[in-house]
């Protein structure tokens, strides 16, 4: 499965100028080079705003994705505002979506909880084939989130904005989701500022065993790598250590 990871400049409440972004970086991936899956950091075409009347996703907005899954032919997730809600939704190849999902896990430092309605279940989909938990930047700090789902998670997908002066946190943190699940693990970040903060981009990509299949680094760009969801039964298999986990009351 080939993957693109999107690491964007985000135009701060300006879907416009981000949609202009995204489609001048689409136009540079070369052709014929084939896409599985698309993904875009948190809050796509406005970066993390406490707006919820510039972060909501209108038809016009869901129609842009659309046309991109259609015209790579590719499944895309991406994140965005709807119900006032803070999600991550994918799409798949012909630009049906076939999920939504929620961020459960608040950022009460900002007062996320003021602006936006906190998820209430976690959720797993199947990508052709490919078992799939999607979950949204603060989510990630969680454990529990990750353990609860990991038995039947092939790939976490983590999608944020997360800032440079936390950049350790987030590489540490998504290599530790990825080697206590023994399944893939992978983060979309933005790059550049906005008013308040600067984003370390970073996106990556980390194997069953923690090794980093891809680093994104810290420009603007759509970055690929090929994965095996094969290697996860087969990581698990050689290393059975998920049934050693004890559920305490």
């Amino acid at each position: 499965m080939k993957l693109g990871l999107c690491q964007l400049d985000c135009a701060f409440e300006d879907k416009a100028a981000t949609k202009r972004r995204i489609a001048r970086l689409l136009r540079r991936i070369p052709p014929g080079k084939a896409l599985d899956w698309l993904l875009f950091p948190e809050m796509t075409l406005t970066s993390f705003s406490m707006k919820p009347r510039k972060t909501a996703l209108s038809r016009e907005d869901m129609s842009f994705f659309i046309a991109i899954a259609k015209e790579r032919s590719a499944f895309v997730s991406f994140g965005g505002v709807r119900g006032g809600r803070n999600l991550l939704i994918t799409l798949d190849r012909s630009g049906r979506e076939v999920s939504s999902y929620a961020k459960t896990h608040l950022f009460t430092r900002l007062k996320e909880e003021d602006a936006y309605t906190q998820g209430s279940k976690p959720e797993t989909f199947s990508l052709e084939g490919a078992r799939v938990s999607p979950t949204v930047c603060f989510d990630l700090r969680f454990a529990y989130l990750y353990w609860n789902l990991g038995p039947k998670t092939d790939i976490f997908v983590n999608i944020a904005c997360w800032p440079t002066r936390r950049e350790e946190h987030w590489l540490t943190l998504l290599r530790a989701r990825a080697i206590e699940n023994l399944c893939y693990s992978v983060g979309v970040n933005r790059v550049g500022r906005d008013p308040d903060f600067e984003y370390c981009g970073r996106s990556g990509i980390y194997d069953p065993m923690g090794v980093q299949v891809l680093d994104c680094g810290c420009k603007e760009g759509v970055f690929t790598a090929d994965i095996s969801v094969e290697s996860v039964a087969e990581t698990r298999a050689r290393l059975p250590f998920l049934k050693d986990r004890k559920a305490w009351s």
